[in-house]
């Protein structure tokens, strides 16, 4: 998808979003509208603004520069145009700049992006109105422990990394929390990212007895442990972590293979109205599209229900479940999702499905 070329077709949404029923919700809309992250930006904009539209509720749209200068600017313009909540925020910066003065005019934010558990842990301190439909940074790590314990618990397994940050701290998060339950892995190592095979791997995985693999490593890397554990006719589970959604090459992934993984929201069922709608409209539901229209939904019906209790539009998002265009979304006291939207994901054919029984 190249969202840029379809930057009319966004404008002519805005335009009808800013003059729908004046009686209905304004929702400001905090994402990039140009520089590096201009795609993703539209991506944010144009979801939002389909929900928007289709809710009969007004858009005030807002750039995102991505600097703590430009959120406090952000927050300036959404108060001056009495917008109830606003939605997007690509970028940590922009809430830390925004966030104080957002508080001040009771304007809660849902951000469809950002994990940092820093800033959500100032926001709750400060008691700013953040609240996050992007999963924690954690959420990762605690799905693919949650998973393991319940498929692999009997069996011989392995934990790997590709020695980056990432790969390593989620790898080290999953043996923490196993080897607290008594589970301890029988073979652990650092392997050589990008390498054309991983013969010597997978023959030592074998000596170890290791039947189940997780992988804190990139897809190309599982793609190339996989196929060469096949041509050693080495019998191996392989899961990996949310890195496993990217593009299938060079190495095609083998049918099994299984990921820690966000689900493609636009295979959902909750979300088939909405995608068949936006297909409708020459809109290819990908990327943060669904998300955001997910939040501007959100944003009306709290904001709504506020509006009939005569009370803040913050204390309507804590504890209620919104219906969306990717489920049921709740919110706990800590403004973070109340499910893990990770799962447990297999590859078969050319995607991945979710995987519907334990694996044995």
């Amino acid at each position: 998808m190249n969202v840029l070329r379809r930057l009319p077709l966004l404008f002519a949404l805005l335009s009808a979003a800013g003059s729908s029923h004046a009686a209905g919700i304004n929702i400001g809309v905090v994402a990039p509208q140009d520089g590096n992250f201009a795609t993703l930006g539209a991506e944010i904009t144009t979801g939002a603004n389909f929900a928007i539209q289709a809710q009969k509720d007004t858009a005030t749209v807002v750039n995102e520069p991505c600097t703590e200068d430009g959120g406090r600017a952000a927050a300036e313009a959404l108060v001056a145009a009495k917008a109830q909540v606003a939605i997007g925020f690509l970028c940590t910066e922009t809430l830390e700049g925004a966030l104080p003065r957002l508080k001040d005019a009771g304007i809660p934010v849902i951000t469809v992006s950002v994990r940092s558990r820093i800033l959500m842990e100032d926001a709750l301190k400060n008691g700013w109105p953040l609240f996050r439909l992007a999963p924690v940074d954690a959420a990762e790590a605690s799905m693919a422990i949650a998973t393991i314990l319940k498929n692999w618990a009997s069996e011989p397994m392995a934990l790997i990394d590709d020695g980056t940050i990432h790969g390593r701290e989620l790898v080290g998060a999953i043996r923490s929390a196993l080897e607290e339950k008594g589970l301890k892995p029988v073979f652990t190592d650092t392997y050589r990212p990008g390498q054309d095979q991983q013969i010597a791997l997978v023959r030592r995985l074998k000596k170890a007895g290791a039947t189940r693999v997780f992988v804190g490593g990139d897809r190309s890397d599982v793609a190339v442990i996989a196929r060469d554990a096949k041509s050693e006719n080495i019998p191996l589970v392989l899961m990996g972590g949310d890195a496993m959604r990217a593009a299938d090459t060079p190495v095609p992934l083998l049918d099994g293979v299984q990921a820690i993984a966000l689900p493609d929201y636009a295979s959902l069922p909750a979300a088939q109205q909405t995608v068949q709608a936006m297909r409708a409209g020459g809109v290819e539901p990908d990327g943060y599209i669904l998300p955001a229209a997910a939040a501007a939904q959100i944003a009306s019906q709290a904001a709504e229900s506020a509006k009939a209790d005569n009370r803040p539009v913050a204390d309507k998002l804590i504890g209620t479940t919104f219906q969306t265009a990717i489920g049921p979304i709740s919110f706990g006291q800590n403004h973070e999702l109340t499910e893990n939207p990770y799962r447990l994901l297999e590859w078969r054919g050319n995607g991945f499905v979710p995987v519907a029984t334990s694996s044995n």
